[in-house]
């Protein structure tokens, strides 16, 4: 499954997107597995089948001992980083507590370093970051959408005192995405947690309504409260995008035959014609009249862009003409997504026909500099980004193809 869509309408926590992930079909294990991987002191995971409102739902249970334990963001960072867990599970849940400690050290005026969770750095709440960043890796996502969140209204009593609703820590966190107070007859009360907003705004990677996609898998996930007349829950969709191939479009190539350039010049006019706009640019050996060697020099663009790379034929070669004739070109759908190789970030760019990935190619001067830094030769490195590319989009190539 890539694409996910949570449906915060009513309102998001922790506990909510558990359920809903456990639910879509996430084993129980799988999540208590990373969480016990984390969490330094027993934590106990259940679900069960619940009502909220009119909705049937999924409630998941967190269940603790009391700790005596205080713990900072830097506390929490030591223990997800010596934790043996995926490396994409540790990422996310790294980015969630981040947000965590930047939005509380910014409303109590100190350094998120300084930052005392209190209720967001208890063991539930490890359980709840690291348990559902567990069950979006394994839905393999690698898309997801989340709807305007609804926040609630009025006040809510927290370590701090009677807050407002939304809490400050969570108003930081939704800044620049959006969020509601609720739809006509919400409860007054808090519908989105400091958890939930952090989870969601690490885990989104766009927001708005239901994407295009082919649904695979449906949760609901039940919040604590039931109140009347209010279905207190969370949706998620899980399946495949159905994005459409994007339509052809007319493009120009302009080429000139050049027999007279220096040939150190021809990488340096590549360039330049790509500057200038050109979606691509390549030399061609040809041999011309009275057997002299020379290049056909091509540049491929879109006609809003063809006069300045028209101008950087004449400026960056020695041709005194060019010819141009259109083209049709089709191409793909394509995202780029961000793996790692001994530390290293490697972009790569995935190809998808009819909604399913069809290539993946780590982008090269990522990969060159990666092996300088690591001292490693650039073909292992390239070979060990696409591997991983591949297990982050949970997509199996045939044998020899590349």
């Amino acid at each position: 499954m890539s694409v996910v869509w949570v449906d915060a309408s009513a309102g998001a926590s922790g506990d909510m997107l558990l359920g809903a992930l456990v639910e879509a079909g996430v084993p129980l294990p799988v999540i208590a597995s990373a969480v016990d991987a984390v969490a330094p002191e027993p934590v106990g995971l259940t679900a069960e089948p619940v009502r909220r409102g009119a909705l049937a739902a999924t409630r998941c249970h967190v269940s603790i001992a009391d700790s005596v334990h205080h713990r900072t963001w830097p506390d929490v960072r030591r223990l997800l980083e010596a934790a043996a867990l995926d490396g994409r599970v540790r990422d996310l849940a790294l980015q969630v507590f981040e947000r965590l400690a930047v939005a509380e050290g910014a409303v109590h005026g100190i350094s998120p370093d300084d930052v005392g969770f209190h209720e967001v750095g208890a063991l539930d709440a490890i359980a709840d970051v690291v348990g559902v960043c567990a069950g979006i890796v394994h839905l393999g996502a690698t898309e997801v959408v989340v709807s305007p969140v609804a926040v609630g209204s009025g006040s809510v009593t927290a370590a701090h005192g009677t807050l407002p609703v939304p809490p400050p820590a969570v108003a930081r966190l939704l800044a620049d995405v959006p969020s509601f107070a609720g739809p006509p007859g919400h409860p007054t009360m808090e519908m989105c947690t400091p958890t939930g907003a952090a989870l969601l705004t690490a885990l989104a990677t766009s927001w708005g309504d239901q994407p295009a996609m082919t649904t695979r898998a449906i949760g609901v996930g039940a919040g604590g409260r039931d109140p009347e007349g209010w279905s207190n829950v969370l949706r998620l969709l899980a399946g495949e995008g159905a994005a459409s191939r994007p339509p052809p479009t007319t493009e120009l190539v302009i080429e000139a035959n050049i027999d007279d350039l220096e040939p150190r010049l021809v990488p340096g006019a590549i360039d330049a014609l790509l500057a200038a706009g050109a979606a691509d640019a390549w030399a061609t050996p040809i041999l011309m009249k009275k057997g002299r060697p020379a290049y056909t020099l091509h540049a491929l663009t879109p006609a809003s862009t063809a006069d300045a790379v028209r101008r950087a034929f004449f400026r960056e070669t020695s041709t005194i003409g060019v010819r141009e004739h259109e083209v049709v070109k089709h191409a793909l759908p394509r995202e780029m997504l961000t793996v790692t190789v001994g530390g290293q970030p490697i972009a790569v760019k995935a190809a998808r026909l009819d909604g399913e990935i069809v290539n993946l190619q780590p982008e090269w001067d990522d990969v060159a500099t990666a092996a300088v830094a690591l001292e490693r030769p650039a073909i292992d490195v390239l070979t060990e980004a696409k591997a991983a590319a591949l297990t982050a989009t949970g997509r199996c190539e045939d044998e020899g193809r590349t």
